[in-house]
């Protein structure tokens, strides 16, 4: 999890796909750079779209994401915040999760990534 310097709040690495990118290109880029990680993505966990991934800039402007979640395990480095769009970044267990605060959408998304039960071994390749 990484914590926003735009909103306070913990949330999944992530962004938007930049020109010409891939799905899976985003991602790993965006763990990297968020975060401090290189990711390996093993497939994906959820797509997601509705309410809680709507937003509404400062000029009025609405618009509303649809957000893919990737498995995906990490293949180097230790969680290390950007100092740009993050100020933390570190793991968490569930329980912790549980406690965060974190955005509408974030919830979803780890709502629908993590099965019931948890998650298995291994996090880290």
């Amino acid at each position: 999890m990484v914590l926003s310097r735009d909103s306070g709040r913990w949330q999944l690495p992530g962004g938007l796909v930049e020109p010409d990118e891939s799905p899976q290109q985003a991602a790993a880029r965006e763990a990297l750079e968020e975060a401090g990680v290189t990711v390996a993505l093993r497939g994906i966990l959820a797509v997601l779209g509705g309410p809680e991934h709507r937003v509404t800039y400062a000029n009025g402007d609405q618009v509303a994401y649809v957000a893919t979640v990737f498995d995906a395990v990490v293949t180097a480095g230790e969680p290390t915040p950007d100092g740009a769009e993050t100020s933390a970044a570190e793991w968490f267990t569930l329980r912790e999760l549980a406690g965060l605060d974190t955005d509408e959408s974030t919830q979803a998304l780890l709502a629908a990534s993590i099965p019931p039960g948890g998650i298995e071994p291994p996090l880290r390749a």
